[in-house]
């Protein structure tokens, strides 16, 4: 509950603090800072994935009861990091700067602040990294209330940077940039705090366990190999973007970003909390309530997404226009995309979960990250043929569905996952909440103008009408007998 009370304020934060960064840079300069310092929006997916992989030893450890481990595999953890960031700043300061004066696409007399923003977004990208295993203790403990707070801390932070670049009167690209690397360097020092007053663990010791180290360079490498491959598919496609439209359609791509990163936090929040319960309860052996947190975690996360996300789908053009002052071209139908490829990915999050508590992912990083890296090639060839820069997003889509068939291939091996029940009980079961959730609101928007008391009432069909679908299609009737009984728990202690 902490965790959503903190996302509701923070998307309410970053709506709004993004409306006031695309008036203060205007349209291209917003595209630069999307498309160049995009390795920081992006950083959520990479660090998402190690912090992950780190996590899952941290849990495990817990899990198994084996306390005394605990400041070793956090001590490794930040060694391999370092090893990581090293390799990261030289392929950054070599082929990528290359690739950013060379190759990429910016107007006139924006190239010097592009290098800026680059620069600042490397700092920023190594500082986040070698942060990860704080951030892994706080998930493992399960200490989500850390989390809400530091996280309003950070959100107040940008409601300031974005009252300050209206103010500034020199580059505001760049001033926005070195902003955005001083709050990231001070939340990470809040997080740092945090974790070395409140875990053990937490104090980073020079100590080489050679065993050890090979164990979990070895995890953390696959696993970086699936986050690289995500970097590549949003990242990589904005580049793609960028090289056959220019930075305007790299100012929508962004748009669609924030709308993405805003609603997915509900689900984010949500998998947050039930990671941890996945691998301890793999680590104690007690897979029969593994298999029933992955498949309920997987319809949850769908219908916690799809009731954020089916009124903005419906209703695209009028929310942009009613949020911002300037919408770019492309900005609908990205929107609209991107939401369809998140609740895609939803169903998978539990699933890799689950394989990273294996702590087997060679196989599975190469065939999962393989597939994932299809969308950079696929979409430059489409794009370089003359297809419209809509064809990235739906690339993006139709790999996402390959990926998922293959996870669940994988998993049948890995940890005996019943594929039929999985498909049966969450892949057809979330098709068929949608389609019957959409039927009412689709009707009411096809007849219905756009204005705002329509709009209004739009959303409060689709909400209506969504959580209906999930309550009499989409749960048990288990789930449902506890769901009325604490309904009936709530009603009588109010009535008492």
């Amino acid at each position: 509950m902490l965790l959503y009370v903190r996302m509701l304020f923070l998307m309410a934060v970053n709506l709004y603090t993004s409306r006031v960064v695309l008036e203060a840079l205007g349209v291209s300069d917003f595209g630069i800072y999307n498309v160049v310092g995009g390795v920081v929006a992006m950083f959520a997916i990479v660090s998402g994935s190690l912090s992950s992989a780190i996590s899952r030893y941290l849990t495990y450890e817990l899990g198994t009861g084996r306390q005394e481990r605990l400041g070793l595999i956090f001590s490794t953890s930040v060694n391999i990091l370092l090893i990581i960031s090293g390799i990261i700043v030289i392929l950054a300061e070599t082929a990528g700067l290359w690739f950013l004066n060379v190759k990429m696409v910016f107007p006139a007399g924006r190239l010097v602040s592009a290098n800026w923003v680059y620069q600042l977004s490397i700092a920023t990208f190594v500082v986040n990294l070698i942060s990860l295993p704080y951030n892994a203790s706080i998930i493992s403990h399960e200490k989500m209330s850390a989390f809400a707070y530091i996280s309003i801390l950070e959100a107040l932070g940008k409601l300031g940077i974005a009252y300050l670049i209206m103010l500034s009167v020199s580059d505001r690209l760049v001033f926005y940039a070195v902003l955005m690397f001083a709050l990231a360097a001070i939340i990470r020092l809040v997080y740092t705090w945090y974790c070395r007053s409140h875990f053990q663990e937490c104090k980073y010791r020079f100590v080489i366990d050679r065993p050890l180290l090979r164990q979990m360079f070895g995890f953390a490498g696959w696993n970086f190999i699936g986050a690289s491959s995500s970097l590549l598919r949003d990242q990589g496609g904005n580049i793609v973007i960028n090289l056959f439209y220019g930075t305007v359609v790299n100012a929508a791509a962004g748009i669609a970003m924030q709308v993405r990163t805003a609603i997915t936090g509900f689900v984010t929040n949500f998998m947050t909390a039930l990671n941890p319960q996945i691998t301890k309860s793999y680590a104690s052996g007690d897979y029969s309530y593994m298999m029933t947190l992955v498949f309920q975690g997987a319809r949850l996360s769908y219908y916690m997404l799809l009731l954020i996300s089916l009124p903005v789908l419906l209703n695209t053009n009028y929310l942009l226009g009613l949020w911002l002052t300037e919408v770019p071209g492309y900005a609908p139908i990205f929107v609209q995309l991107t939401l369809l490829f998140a609740l895609s990915e939803s169903i998978s999050g539990p699933l890799i979960t689950a394989m990273l508590a294996t702590g087997r992912i060679r196989n599975y990083q190469i065939i999962v990250g393989g597939l994932q890296m299809l969308n950079l090639p696929v979409s430059y060839v489409l794009l370089r043929n003359g297809f419209s820069p809509v064809w990235v997003y739906i690339v993006a889509v139709i790999v996402s569905q390959l990926c998922l068939a293959a996870r669940l291939v994988m998993l049948r091996g890995l940890i005996k996952l019943e594929v039929r029940k999985y498909l049966t009980k969450v892949y057809f079961n979330v098709i068929l909440v949608s389609a019957c959730a959409l039927i009412l609101p689709g009707i009411a928007r096809y007849y219905m103008p756009e204005n705002f008391i329509n709009f209004v009432i739009n959303v409060l069909i689709c909400v209506i009408c969504t959580a209906v679908a999930i309550y009499v299609v989409g749960c048990t009737h288990v789930e449902r007998d506890f769901m009325m009984a604490r309904l009936r728990k709530v009603t009588s202690r109010r009535g008492a």
